[in-house]
């Protein structure tokens, strides 16, 4: 089974935010090394631009050496709209490109879903079939809406769209919000940074009926395993086996589905499965 990944950082300069490794530097050789180690075939790597703001450029150079390896998730400004709409017509040709992703975490950025500055991103990304990322968690009522307005637009929401910043139950607070945005077609769901929901030992079993009642909303070509990996409180490999070994529920073709092959079916990266 080809495991992939659905969000990874790298970086070469900045202050890491929130939990991520307090690392000047964090290289896609040193990646690569951790992802061997875990059996992590390939990965979507999303630049960390609020931090770094070389990271796209990184990102691209990493994937053009490894092709089979990465991908990327980029950023074009949101702030400024007509440099940007000329950026993402010519987007998918660099290396690994496959669209875009938002966390939308630096002050500044924090109305920016509501306040008109991502307006002219939507209908863009529709027209370019660039699937698009953000920590929706904030503003589900709001991602609806786009995803209503522009039924040709694969959304992801990251990190399973649960509370940022809560842990065990409370995490799961807006649960029922997010399951009801499955019934739309084009919105996908992320699983990534699942164990850092959990104050629970590996295999974080408090957890796992939650992880059950989404998969089971939005099923397996839109529920994408990952790990955010700089910032998980357990190794790479236990990230692994959490869903591999631990999920009873998951196995068989799902698994394969949940593991890597969904998410590159829903970003357009045509990785050898078979």
């Amino acid at each position: 089974m080809r495991i992939v990944d659905a969000q990874v950082h790298i970086w070469s300069s900045g202050t890491p935010s929130g939990l991520h490794r307090p690392v000047p530097v964090f290289t896609a050789d040193e990646l690569l090394a951790e992802m061997d180690a875990a059996g992590v075939d390939a990965a979507v790597i999303h630049p960390p631009v609020s931090w770094d703001p070389d990271s796209n450029d990184l990102a691209i150079e990493a994937a053009r050496r490894h092709p089979n390896r990465f991908a990327v998730l980029g950023q074009v400004p949101l702030d400024r709209p007509a440099e940007s709409r000329a950026r993402l017509d010519r987007w998918r040709e660099l290396p690994g490109m496959m669209g875009l992703r938002y966390p939308l975490v630096r002050p500044e950025q924090q109305t920016w879903h509501a306040d008109g500055t991502m307006d002219w991103l939507w209908p863009e990304a529709e027209r370019l079939r660039l699937p698009v990322a953000t920590m929706a968690w904030r503003f589900l009522p709001v991602f609806r809406s786009v995803a209503e307005r522009h039924p040709e637009l694969r959304l992801i929401i990251d990190h399973l769209g649960l509370i940022r910043s809560a842990q065990d139950a409370a995490a799961f607070a807006n649960l029922d919000e997010l399951l009801a945005l499955a019934e739309l077609p084009n919105v996908a769901v992320k699983a990534t940074g699942a164990p850092g929901y959990s104050t629970a030992p590996y295999p974080f079993r408090n957890i796992h009926e939650g992880l059950r009642r989404i998969f089971d909303a939005y099923g397996p070509r839109r529920f994408f395993w990952g790990t955010d990996l700089t910032r998980m409180p357990c190794g790479y490999r236990q990230c692994v086996t959490m869903f591999t070994e631990e999920l009873p529920w998951l196995s068989g073709h799902d698994l394969e589905l949940v593991m890597g092959r969904a998410v590159c079916d829903w970003i357009g990266w045509k990785l050898p499965f078979d």
